[in-house]
């Protein structure tokens, strides 16, 4: 598979350009960089590590989510969080553009690495990643995350695994995330005075840590959009009524 290219272009104060060109890789979908190798301390695995952190730091010396954030962190170090922007994006031939926040500009594309990263808790928003949604809204997140899970477990159904229909497992996940979305902001307030960075995490983490709670109480709300296939699973199951009453047997 082909590479896949997505620029975001964020302009502060009207004139200055800060650009970030991601290329993720279109077969592992992880991000390709030229990481310095002379990376700050706030890098490395055991500064402020996460609880449920599966890595040592005998294989990875590095955290992976904040290798990748390096060059973001100092460009926006000192950046205010409120302060308005107009962001442009561009991935392959789709061109979006925005006038919005510096901390939700930036949350979109600060999603969009974690789930590239190749940290063992994002991997499952690779899928995502791979159909990138610059700026959603909560509403378009749910439904995105929801049905990416759930194609998921028609995967593992067709491969003879064990597959969850009830979204157990996307609570979990989102329950994860919501650990590491806490425990980075952090790192990122010991490591630099990025407010713009650091609320762009908490903005990520809002969504993550309603999630379960969603999935639990408000999936119904979407109910609606779906009725053309329960009203032709409905219509199917009446029709098939006289042939079941059919089939019955009479002394």
């Amino acid at each position: 598979m082909d590479d896949i290219k997505i620029n975001y272009s964020f302009r502060l104060d009207g004139s200055t350009w800060k650009r970030f060109d991601l290329r993720i890789d279109g077969n592992n979908l992880e991000l390709i960089n030229n990481r310095s190798e002379n990376l700050p301390d706030w890098t490395d695995l055991e500064f402020h590590k996460c609880s449920h952190c599966p890595l040592s730091r005998a294989s990875h010396p590095r955290c992976p989510v904040a290798a990748n954030l390096v060059d973001v962190i100092e460009e926006f170090d000192g950046v205010i969080s409120h302060e308005e922007i107009d962001i442009d994006i561009t991935i392959n031939d789709r061109h979006i553009t925005q006038h919005t926040t510096a901390q939700r500009g930036l949350s979109s594309m600060l999603g969009l690495i974690f789930a590239t990263s190749g940290c063992p808790h994002t991997v499952f928003l690779k899928p995502m990643a791979r159909f990138h949604l610059p700026l959603a809204t909560e509403a378009e997140t749910i439904f995105r995350a929801t049905s990416t899970y759930l194609l998921a477990q028609y995967f593992l159904k067709e491969d003879g695994f064990e597959s969850d229909f009830e979204l157990t497992g996307l609570k979990e996940i989102y329950d994860n995330l919501h650990i590491l979305n806490t425990m980075f902001a952090d790192r990122i307030r010991k490591a630099s005075n990025a407010d713009s960075s650091v609320n762009a995490v908490i903005l990520l983490d809002l969504f993550a840590n309603v999630m379960p709670f969603v999935i639990e109480d408000h999936l119904d709300e979407i109910r609606y959009l779906f009725s053309p296939y329960i009203e032709n699973a409905r219509h199917r199951a009446e029709l098939q009524k006289p042939e079941m009453l059919g089939t019955g047997t009479t002394d």
